[in-house]
């Protein structure tokens, strides 16, 4: 069993920053592909970042279009931690963020992919 928890979710405006944390507990975080999505009101959960567990020193990475170049997805085995620095903020980013996780090979991009959920975290972007 793997438990999530957000953290870092909040108000900003529009061109600027955050970074959010998804701090997991639980079975071995380091061989887990951990994602963020984000859902934004009355729309469906939408596949942010995923970044797969690190194999020769490095870990696969994979990014939504609307994010690229302005997030970016790290994790820290030792802190048991993935992040997600969020530059460039625009009002369409608001959303609930979602971090999961799951026993995969690659940085996957659906929604099933996953078997661990957090809360979720609330960005909220004004313009």
């Amino acid at each position: 069993q793997v438990q999530l928890v957000e953290s870092g979710g909040g108000l900003v405006q529009a061109g600027g920053s955050l970074k959010l944390s998804c701090a997991a507990s639980g079975r071995t975080f380091s061989v887990f592909t951990v994602a963020w999505f984000r859902q934004a009101p009355g729309k469906e959960r939408d596949f942010v970042a995923a970044i797969a567990a690190i194999t020769w020193n490095s870990a696969g990475t994979n990014y939504a279009d609307s994010v690229k170049g302005r997030f970016t997805i790290s994790r820290d085995n030792a802190k048991n931690t993935v992040y997600l620095q969020m530059n460039s903020l625009k009002p369409e980013d608001t959303a609930v963020y979602y971090c999961a996780a799951g026993a995969l090979s690659s940085a996957a991009t659906a929604i099933s992919s996953y078997n661990y959920w957090g809360q979720g975290t609330q960005v909220t972007v004004s313009s």
